[in-house]
């Protein structure tokens, strides 16, 4: 990394909202560094959730799982601490550290008592900026890694949808490769791979910082200002993803897994990115579809009235490129073939008669009524903050979240069931103790 200079003493603007609501206060360090802060005093505790712009979309093509290895091995010890002094400084806390990683983000959360934020804080610092990944820390982290991967592959679930996945992003796509990476690449990374990744992708231009509780946000600034200010690294290149190529026919793909009792079933197609104009018009459609309620039309379908499903739903996962929709359901092995095409005849339904006005407005309710529910605790204030910093949503998304799903009508959720939904090139992917002769009867990579 680059010598750190002294750290600059020019004065910053903490930018607010004008509007009622969370009202967070942002700054931007002078080396890039983004931060946000929110005063709460429900409890004397501090929420702090650091995101780098370094997720497993940054994983070199070669070494699909690099990412998580270091997210892994990261808090194992820095330039002045050991592991086990890390160990004792959260352990002596009662603090818990979750290390995350998505397509998009590499993410340290943790909450402290208020009296700790400094301290804490400090030592979140050190172990981004210069953590020491030690061999044997590595070797450790490496055979969790790998037990991990095993279980995964051994589990009908996970294989239906990283299968899907690999389906719907071919080609390389970083959407498409399995966040944990191969067994094969993880045995070949080494401490010199793991600390080039994080020396090319970790930089203060990379980073926010959300912290919720009881601590003021001017205070927030200067301690913060402390620990990240003198960091210096270049900004690494902007991520670049490949095209979406969007399915032209229907795909089917078996694994069998006959030592299983269960069938799992991952059903999906490419759909929007988070930014497009039509993002809360498929957001109600979907939640109207698999999930509001026990599942939405799909849970009241197939698994009230046909009772053929121990679990089925709908996720949208609307990113930087154009996510999934995906229904996901298990079943009995010998309901397989219904379950698929009841689901079939649910999106045939839902593209031809649409939604009710009912079904629009029941939805509508629910999801404007859970805002304040989702914003209840200082750590889920702070996730949320971090979102609508990651998609450029405003200090006021909150307040204006509302009226955006207020605003959908109900021709432009039929209109996104339309524009996402197509049986005929739906992708389909079905694990368990299940085989048949339609499957496309390849292997995914």
């Amino acid at each position: 990394m680059n010598p750190t200079p002294p750290i600059q003493t020019s004065d910053f603007v903490l930018q607010t909202s004008t509007r009622r609501g969370l009202n967070p206060a942002r700054a931007v360090l002078d080396n890039g560094v983004v931060l946000l802060a929110k005063h709460t005093t429900t409890t004397p505790a501090v929420s702090i959730n650091l995101a780098i712009r370094a997720g497993s979309a940054c994983d070199p093509p070669d070494a699909p799982g690099t990412t998580w290895l270091l997210s892994r091995v990261i808090d194992r010890g820095t330039a002045k601490r050991s592991a086990a002094d890390i160990a004792e400084a959260l352990d002596s806390r009662g603090i818990t550290i979750t290390i995350a990683v998505t397509r998009q983000l590499f993410s340290l959360v943790c909450t402290c008592l208020a009296e700790d934020f400094e301290a804490v804080l400090a030592l979140l610092g050190e172990i981004v900026i210069t953590p020491s990944l030690p061999d044997r820390e590595i070797e450790t982290r490496k055979g969790e890694v790998i037990t991990a991967i095993r279980q995964d592959d051994d589990n009908p679930a996970v294989r239906a949808s990283e299968s899907l996945m690999a389906l719907l992003y071919p080609d390389g796509h970083p959407y498409g490769r399995r966040t944990k990476g191969s067994i094969e690449v993880v045995e070949t990374l080494t401490r010199d791979r793991l600390l080039h990744l994080h020396d090319q992708r970790f930089a203060p231009t990379e980073l926010s910082a959300a912290i919720v509780g009881d601590v003021n946000p001017s205070h927030v600034h200067d301690v913060a200002a402390g620990v990240f200010g003198r960091w210096q690294n270049a900004a690494p290149p902007p991520i670049t993803l490949p095209p979406v190529r969007h399915a032209t026919r229907r795909q089917r793909l078996v694994i069998p897994m006959m030592n299983k009792a269960q069938a799992d079933i991952a059903y999906g197609f490419t759909t929007i990115t988070r930014r497009d104009p039509d993002y809360y018009a498929f957001w109600l459609m979907n939640n109207a579809f698999g999930q509001y309620s026990i599942g939405g039309r799909l849970g009241d379908s197939i698994r009230e009235r046909q009772g053929m499903a121990y679990y089925v739903s709908s996720s949208l996962d609307a990113n930087v490129a154009e996510g999934p929709l995906v229904i996901r359901a298990g079943v009995s092995p010998a309901n397989v073939d219904r379950a698929v095409a009841s689901i079939d005849e649910e999106i045939t339904r839902l593209i031809t008669e649409g939604l009710t006005p009912k079904e629009l407005d029941e939805s509508r309710r629910y999801l404007i009524g859970s805002i304040p529910r989702a914003l209840e605790t200082n750590a889920a204030i702070a996730s949320f903050l971090q979102i609508a910093e990651f998609f450029g949503l405003g200090l006021d998304y909150d307040v204006r979240l509302p009226d955006l799903l207020g605003a959908v009508t109900l021709d432009q959720a039929n209109a996104a069931a339309r524009r996402a939904l197509h049986p005929e090139r739906a992708t389909i992917v079905i694990a368990g103790p299940y085989a048949d002769v339609e499957s496309d009867n390849r292997l995914i990579g």
